[in-house]
């Protein structure tokens, strides 16, 4: 069986080798160049923003988030359960303590138990929310596989407790809101933080990289942060303790080209979840996940909900014979509370992220998938889940 559809993989349709191939011929290829000035100069001009900084990851952007939002050894962030690690990790790496909130039907964190845990499992003293003790400076919002969160509540609850709100978008560039109070404003530019991700998968790259942006002179703050917080330009004096978090000049001119085929990227996506809704549409043993009312997603990744009550099948026996359909499928995360690293770590009132954690199967959303692939996927899906379904 010769026929194979991945996952998610890059598409480099542009501009990418002219950039990259400039960069090489100018001989700037590490953190410095004119690439990355115009990465960011892109980046702020879509997102509507003032100041963005390019890093090495979105993992470096929501570190440098932390830091400037002044977390510290021995304080709490509320963070969510069902996620990549990686938007829990700079937490560790802080020496702060994650408090594990759970999600919503969107994935991301449900801000009425963001709420109910702040009124009632904290104090509110002098202006700081405290939770054993522990001051609580920051909450870290995932918009998961490009569904914008609830921002509308998050920030008001955000507003009542003086906590920073770090937006994961790392999925979610050139998400939007639609409706309401935030109209207009994109994944990433509500809260007080916003880190995007360009890796590999994700709807645009650098190969690896990442960009966080915040008020503009916080930015600059961590733009300096990211290159080892050089003081002078000529001797090496260093005033704060820095970071080797800058991107370099080569993934910055793959990002610009990518960032002149975003809109086409996005448009690509929202018409093949338009697909597989159809294809969809009135399957008994999963559900194609909808995208939050009131938004624009980029619908980065799409998500099918099993049917557990008739496929009861461990989801790696249903990977395995996709793929053996030649098709590519992930389960959804394994909770983070539940790995190794943080077992023994607080979570408020978890319900909705183990159910989806048991149930998710992400499938084939490549920008490149033609119409004809997704109806294969489709049918090649029905067909494994019908086999493998509870008579």
């Amino acid at each position: 069986m010769n026929k194979f559809i991945p996952l998610s993989i890059p598409n480099f349709e542009g501009n990418e080798k002219k950039y990259v191939d400039d960069a090489l011929e100018q001989g700037w290829v590490s953190t410095g160049g004119a690439y990355i000035s115009r990465l960011e100069h892109m980046l702020a001009d879509f997102l509507h923003t003032d100041n963005i900084a390019a890093c090495q990851s979105g993992t470096s952007a929501l570190h440098l988030s932390l830091i400037e939002a002044g977390v510290s050894p021995g304080d709490t962030v509320l963070v969510p359960p069902l996620t990549f690690i990686a938007a829990v990790n700079p937490v560790r790496y802080q020496f702060a303590r994650p408090v594990f909130i759970d999600c919503d039907d969107s994935f991301c964190m449900d801000p009425a138990k963001l709420r109910s845990f702040c009124e009632e499992e904290c104090e509110f003293s002098d202006g700081v929310l405290l939770y054993e003790g522990s001051p609580v400076k920051a909450v870290v919002i995932v918009h998961v596989f490009g569904n914008m969160a609830d921002m509308e509540s998050i920030m008001d609850i955000s507003g009542s407790y003086n906590l920073k709100v770090i937006e994961d978008a790392t999925e979610a560039l050139g998400t939007y809101y639609t409706e309401g109070r935030y109209a207009g404003k994109y994944a990433g530019t509500i809260g007080h933080f916003g880190a995007f991700s360009f890796n590999g998968n994700k709807i645009i790259t650098t190969g690896g990289g990442g960009a966080v942006t915040a008020e503009a002179r916080v930015v600059d703050h961590i733009r300096y942060l990211s290159t080892q917080a050089k003081d002078d330009p000529h001797y090496y004096v260093h005033h704060e303790v820095g970071y080797n978090y800058r991107m370099t000049n080569l993934q910055a001119a793959l990002g610009a080209a990518q960032m002149e085929e975003l809109p086409e990227f996005i448009r690509r996506k929202q018409k093949n979840f338009e697909l597989y809704a159809e294809e969809f549409a009135g399957f008994d043993l999963a559900e194609l996940m909808p995208f939050r009312e009131g938004t624009c997603s980029n619908k980065w990744f799409y998500s099918l909900l099993l049917n557990r009550d008739k496929v009861t099948a461990p989801m790696r026996e249903i990977i395995t014979a996709l793929e053996q359909e030649g098709v590519q499928t992930r389960a959804i995360w394994g909770l983070i509370n539940e790995q190794k690293p943080y077992i023994g770590e607080i979570t408020y009132r978890l319900e909705k992220a183990p159910y989806y954690a048991s149930r998710i199967l992400n499938i084939p959303s490549s920008t490149q998938i033609t119409a004809e692939e997704i109806r294969y996927v489709s049918d090649k899906v029905k067909q494994v889940l019908g086999g493998l379904a509870d008579d």
